[in-house]
């Protein structure tokens, strides 16, 4: 970060004052030198500090609406502290259409509230907050005024996940934790009954998930079908106690735990299962864009503004896919030639499916092969960048609760605050659906220097609304990720024609996705049209494109996200170069990049353009 006086991360300390006054005490010819140094030493330093100073000055009234802001979102959605690392003793929110009213007003509100800021004199960081701030309350306020609360969950999974996954966040150390465990659980069901109460107001205006993703849930919700509580993950805390607990209290607490959860959350999830087979799947709308939703159209536009954080209509963004698909189809048809294959381009990618040269035979072959390539991307990372994180991040396999359906590999956040690592998702479910030639390019978008690198910075950054620490925008976060793969042939990951066609495969991937999320959300695609275009123009399995297109289904304008961020990222670094010539420092860049967190990206934008206005 740096300063109006040129100050880069640094202000001159007592210990640093030391050798400049040994230098002026030794060579000043005599006391009215020494003083008139001295006395411009301290205006000189004056003036760099205030410079900083007023770089860095917050403004009071406006963190003070920050702090406002998120003290009302942990009291009306405190099951957001899971993801921060957390444990709010015993707290979890209930949803109603009341409550959801009653957020409207607070969100419109302290939008309102922060539009008065716009016209201050404010510095770039908080400038910086103000737009994210702003970002992110447009969002939950979309998701309202759509009445989109009534669809909880996705092609992925749902809100009933939390449950099984979350608790990795919770404290078990002591016998108040167990206590606290205890009182958040039934309130949690509580949570979950109320979501089901929205899904049934849904079907009555209409706002329904479509079949393939209320499909899909059903499927992951079979292994939750069970008898006994012990079968249920969220059982796990009462089967692994501290040496802290006593045996009384454990059997205590083992005892109360047992009964919450077998008269409590054993029939919700019987119950929900139902609901979903019966009334909900037969309102399910068979079309699977947002336009057979009430206002699909304009929810759609809305999250494309939302996803890009720019200003794009979904007739270019469509365009803009299918050029992107041609000119990368050209590289990959070059690759193919080289590899002296016989068979055209469709030829060519039967092939990649189906010959076992290109897939693991053991879940662990695959896991390995994934966390060599993470070290081989790490030991790059030091030419690449001047600024890296501290936590550590690790390999394991998608769980096995959710792989059906779950894309090829996720990156989850990892907290020094709950001594977790990141952690880098690989699926290892169906591994005749998992190719090996990807894992590169996998690895450098999910691990580093992809979302690992970049969220962790992010997570470590001082001086800023913590919101700003944990708050990810797609367009920023997925642009990176795809970056990273592209920056890849500069870190020598890719080294055979196969890898090289892997990279062009996840890049064609994501042009895929601006030209099907369009068609399915804005032009009325069917699932079938999508299938066929994504599996003839990428070399991605056919499990993969399935589960690919029920993705973009569940979760409307996420996919365009990615290509528009990394032609972004690639243009502001073409842009650099060509102004900076010899003086274009590659690590710098990334560092000008990285250094403020995710930001929407007409703020990268005009970071870059200061970047190269400074060393011009």
């Amino acid at each position: 970060m740096q300063s109006k006086g040129g100050c880069d991360e640094w202000l001159l300390d007592a210990g640093s004052w030391y050798p400049y006054f040994f230098i002026i005490f030794t060579f000043a010819p005599n006391p009215t030198d020494l003083m008139r140094i001295i006395i411009m030493v301290l205006l000189a330093t004056f003036c760099s500090h205030a410079s900083f100073s007023q770089e860095h000055n917050k403004n009071v009234a406006l963190h003070d609406l920050f702090n406002k802001i998120e003290q009302y979102q942990s009291s009306v959605v405190p099951q957001d502290s899971l993801y921060m690392g957390l444990h709010l003793k015993g707290q979890f929110g209930t949803t109603t259409n009341q409550a959801q009213k009653a957020a409207r007003q607070e969100y419109k509100a302290f939008l309102e509230a922060l539009q008065k800021f716009e016209s201050t004199n404010l510095g770039l960081q908080d400038r910086i907050s103000l737009s994210i701030m702003q970002l992110r309350l447009r969002d939950l306020l979309a998701t309202i005024e759509f009445g989109m609360y009534r669809i909880p969950m996705n092609a992925e999974g749902g809100f009933y996940h939390p449950g099984r996954y979350n608790t990795r966040y919770f404290s078990f150390k002591n016998l108040e934790d167990y206590n606290a465990f205890l009182s958040w659980l039934p309130k949690y069901v509580r949570w979950l009954e109320s979501q089901q109460a929205l899904m049934e107001v849904g079907i009555k205006k209409g706002i329904v998930a479509a079949a393939p993703v209320t499909k899909n849930n059903l499927l992951l919700l079979k292994k939750w079908k069970i008898n006994k509580a012990e079968d249920l993950p969220i059982y796990a805390p009462f089967q692994n106690f501290p040496a802290t607990i006593s045996e009384k209290d454990r059997a205590l607490i083992k005892e109360k735990g047992t009964q919450i959860i077998n008269n409590r959350l054993v029939p919700f999830y019987t119950n929900f299962i139902a609901f979903l087979e019966g009334p909900y799947l037969e309102a399910a709308p068979q079309l699977p864009g947002i336009l057979s939703v009430p206002n699909g159209k304009a929810y759609y536009e809305n999250r494309m503004r939302h996803y890009t954080t720019l200003d794009l209509g979904a007739d270019s963004v469509h365009q803009l896919g299918l050029k992107e698909v041609l000119r990368i189809k050209k590289e990959m048809l070059t690759i193919i030639e080289e590899v002296n294959f016989e068979g055209d381009f469709s030829d060519f990618l039967t092939f990649l499916r189906t010959d076992p040269q290109f897939y693991a035979k053991t879940p662990q072959e695959l896991l390995n092969h994934a966390a060599w390539m993470s070290k081989k991307a790490e030991a790059q990372l030091p030419k690449l960048f001047k600024k890296l994180y501290t936590l550590p991040f690790t390999v394991e396999p998608v769980p096995d609760a959710i792989a059906p359906t779950y894309t090829s590999g996720r990156y989850v956040p990892g907290s020094w605050h709950n001594q977790t690592p990141g952690i880098y998702w690989v699926n290892t479910y169906k591994l005749e659906s998992r190719t090996l030639y990807t894992i590169p390019a996998l690895t450098l978008h999910e691990a580093v220097p992809g979302h690992h690198l970049q969220g962790a910075v992010a997570n470590e950054l001082k001086g800023i609304p913590s919101f700003r620490n944990y708050y990810y925008i797609s367009a920023f976060g997925e642009g990176w990720g795809l970056y990273s793969e592209y920056l890849g042939e500069e870190m020598g990951m890719y080294n055979t024609p196969y890898e090289r066609f892997g990279r062009l495969t996840y890049e064609m991937w994501r042009a895929c996705r601006l030209v099907v999320d369009t068609g399915i959300h804005f032009k009325g695609w069917t699932r079938e049209k999508a299938l066929n275009f994504m599996q003839s123009n990428t070399a991605l399995s056919i499990h993969e494109v399935n589960t690919e297109i029920d993705r973009y289904i569940g979760w409307p304008g996420q996919a365009v996200s990615y290509k528009v961020g990394e032609i972004k990222i690639k243009s502001l670094r073409k842009k650099a170069e060509k102004a900076l010539g010899d003086k274009f420092d590659v690590r710098e860049f990334h560092f000008e990049v990285l250094k403020n967190g995710s930001v929407p990206l007409n703020i990268l934008e005009e970071v870059i353009d200061a970047y190269i206005d400074k060393n011009n």
